[in-house]
């Protein structure tokens, strides 16, 4: 178990006013340190009432105390929380006692840093530890919760085996060429890693799902000027957030705002209206709407129903904009007739007031079937790799297709193995450094070898 020699604090909830704040301690003095402060060791896991004196005697506060026993605790070392009253004043004198009895204040993440080193959790739940805290729909928690329970980790750990074993073969041949081996199977092997391939890649198809929910399904909000798509905004969030006028082109630039329908997390942008004759500074305005439509998932196409409604969608944006992924939002309901029916459009239809909110409620249930239809319906099997695992995957898809190539040219055995171990160093950026005794063991288990 690798453990460091410094014992660390620091808070672990917030900063500010609040009825409670945690401090956090862990390393090789907890042990020590407990009793000190409080007059006790009690068993693991039971929370204990004292008073925190300083080292000059002086009560700080009245807190409950917790002692975790390494490797039973959230990093694998003797564990001390301490909860006290969430003034940030008490917090910081206990910090300040704490790191005048030999601790040191903990570098940002450190607590998770020593939970992967102490083999509590692999790499890719230690980062699901900030998705978890960040997630901001029952979607986006749903996923971290997933990658926590280690979901990513298994799968890197299955391709990570499964690379080990193709490697071991290969390296069998390479190492030890007179040994009583069966005849090497390359058509096998390649077929092997073409599978490897197929997986990566799916896995790295994942990023998607990953960008949408820690950012938000990005939702953009086009349409003719005055057609009243700053007042959808307005309305959607709840507050004035873009400026409304009846002198048309209000909007010049694009605003920005984030919203929770339903399970899903939204990014909604309210863009400069669409105008076949534009001023210069217009047509700017334009531009900035074309470029945030350009990597969109959800368009709210907003018409005016007092004018003729069009039949087909902007000419400019015609390519991005498909049933499955637009509403088309008929505005002004409250100046049509109430049996008004929209005619047949290429996306859904659905009226709505954005004066006063009559229709909103289907049109919000529009935008969650769309987002519904972006992210895997089984919670359990999202995936959702960040940026950095995306990386990681293109290093090892390049690794393993250059391996598949070799072998289909009958490459040299040596510059395959090259392939594959540049692979195997890429999965272990996601599931943690895969050590080259694991290689081996492979390899000798798999063929006997001096045996």
């Amino acid at each position: 178990m690798a453990h460091t020699a410094d014992t660390i604090t620091a808070l672990a909830t917030p900063v500010g006013t609040s009825a409670i704040a945690v401090v956090r301690v862990s390393g090789p003095e907890v042990g020590r340190l407990t009793p000190a402060l409080f007059g006790e060791l009690p068993p693991p896991r039971q929370a204990r009432r004292a008073d925190f004196r300083d080292r000059h005697g002086a009560v700080l506060d009245d807190v409950l105390f917790t002692w975790f026993a390494g490797p039973n605790s959230f990093t694998g070392e003797d564990t001390l929380e301490i909860s006290c009253h969430g003034n940030p004043f008490i917090a910081q004198k206990i910090l300040e006692d704490l790191a005048a009895r030999g601790c040191r204040l903990a570098e940002a993440g450190e607590f998770s840093k020593r939970a992967f080193l102490n083999g509590r959790m692999d790499l890719s739940q230690a980062e699901a530890v900030m998705d978890l805290i960040h997630a901001r729909s029952e979607r986006a928690l749903a996923a971290a919760n997933q990658q926590l329970r280690g979901s990513l980790g298994r799968q890197m750990n299955s391709l990570v085996s499964r690379l080990l074993d193709a490697l071991a073969h290969i390296e069998a041949y390479i190492d030890f060429p007179d040994e009583d081996l069966p005849p090497e199977d390359r058509n096998s092997l390649r077929r092997e890693i073409e599978a490897l391939v197929v997986d990566t890649r799916r896995l790295r198809a994942t990023s998607h799902y990953g960008a949408l929910l820690r950012d938000g399904i990005k939702t953009v909000i086009l349409g003719e000027t005055n057609a009243g798509k700053s007042s959808l905004l307005n309305r959607m969030v709840g507050r004035e957030r873009a400026l409304v006028s009846a002198e048309p082109g209000t909007t010049r630039d694009y605003i920005e705002e984030r919203l929770v329908l339903g399970p899903h997390w939204f990014r909604l942008v309210d863009t400069a209206g669409l105008n076949e004759t534009p001023s210069a500074l217009e047509r700017r305005g334009i531009d900035k709407t074309l470029e945030q439509a350009a990597d969109a998932s959800v368009f709210l196409w907003v018409i005016d129903g007092t004018r003729p409604l069009p039949a087909a969608a902007p000419a400019a944006l015609a390519g991005l904009m498909t049933r499955e992924n637009t509403v088309a939002v008929i505005n002004k309901a409250d100046l049509l007739a109430k049996d008004f029916m929209p005619p047949a459009m290429p996306f859904r239809a659905v009226p709505i007031s954005a004066l006063n909110g009559r229709g909103l409620d289907e049109l919000e249930s529009a935008i969650v079937a769309i987002a519904g239809h972006l992210l895997p319906d089984n919670d359990e099997s999202l995936v959702a790799i960040n940026a950095r695992h995306a990386h990681a995957l293109d290093e090892a898809l390049q690794g393993l297709e250059s391996a598949v190539a070799k072998l289909a040219s009958k490459g040299d055995s040596i510059l395959v193995s090259s392939d594959l171990r540049m692979s195997l160093a890429a999965y272990s950026q996601i599931a943690g450094k895969v050590d080259n005794e694991a290689m081996l063991d492979r390899l000798f288990s798999t063929f006997c070898i001096g045996k």
